[in-house]
């Protein structure tokens, strides 16, 4: 059964690009890796802010047609997520920022990019499966999760990340459409209400590579100036994990023998 050696192999290989350093015009030290990382993410999106209700506006019309034909709405979903990651990989990835000169985040790049090719590759082979039947009501206890990532209430004041609960971010916030760790648990918390398959490969590392980022991301706690961006990161990480698990507490409900009346 060689296929099962499919997912740990592209862990590794997710691994391995997640590693990758960033390419800087001007020298940095390797400690101040992080600084170059934020340093890019704080500015990438910004020239795209009018864009913002575009991805909004996307994923409420894709919600509206899975809720619809569901049967037919797997094939959108994933060319949706495939697009968006290859946007993604595009825009938010670079930026020429006043301690380093151009940068570019090789890792999130090559990572988002070939996140969004496996997700076209399910779309030409239509073989995501979308049902509303069945769904456990525990799953809809991620939705606040995945609400407050696609409002992304945030803003940016020199290096500080700080709360902005303006309800047009609602709509119009283009730190949901065009950044990896903000649409990534709402394309999860949809697969985990929706998907009839959480054992797929494309499924799996999608979620496997969000939960690197996840953990990551943890690390703006430990900054005063970024502890909102933490607090916003939580959804990747719980996200993630319960994607990741979701298999396997499947797998223990249905071996799960039943009880004999006495």
């Amino acid at each position: 059964m060689a296929h099962k050696w499919y997912f740990p192999l592209a862990c590794i290989g997710l691994v391995i690009v997640a590693m990758l350093p960033p390419l800087t015009e001007l020298p940095y030290d390797s400690r101040s890796t992080q600084d170059v990382i934020l340093s890019v993410l704080m500015i990438s999106v910004q020239p795209y802010q009018a864009w913002g209700w575009i991805f909004h506006a996307g994923t409420l019309l894709l919600l509206l047609y899975l809720l619809w034909r569901p049967d037919q709405a797997g094939r959108a979903l994933a060319g949706y997520i495939g697009i968006n990651y290859l946007v993604i990989a595009a825009i938010q990835s670079h930026a020429v920022t006043e301690k380093y000169g151009f940068t570019l985040l090789t890792s999130a790049m090559v990572g988002t990019a070939l996140l969004g090719i496996a997700w076209l590759v399910v779309t030409i082979q239509n073989s995501l499966k979308l049902s509303l039947h069945n769904i456990s009501k525990w799953k809809y206890l991620l939705l606040p999760l995945a609400l407050l990532v696609f409002w992304s209430p945030l803003k940016t004041e020199g290096n500080a990340v700080l709360p902005n609960f303006d309800p047009r971010l609602l709509f119009t916030s283009a730190d949901y459409g065009l950044s990896y760790c903000f649409v990534t648990p709402v394309f999860l918390f949809l697969l985990i209400l929706f998907s009839t398959n959480h054992t797929s490969l494309t499924y799996r590392i999608t979620a496997f590579n969000a939960l690197l980022y996840g953990l990551f991301n943890q690390l703006h706690w430990f900054n005063p100036n970024t502890t909102w961006m933490g607090v916003l990161h939580l959804p990747l990480l719980i996200l993630s994990l319960v994607a990741l698990f979701l298999p396997y507490l499947g797998r223990v409900h249905r071996e799960k023998p039943a009880l004999n009346p006495s």
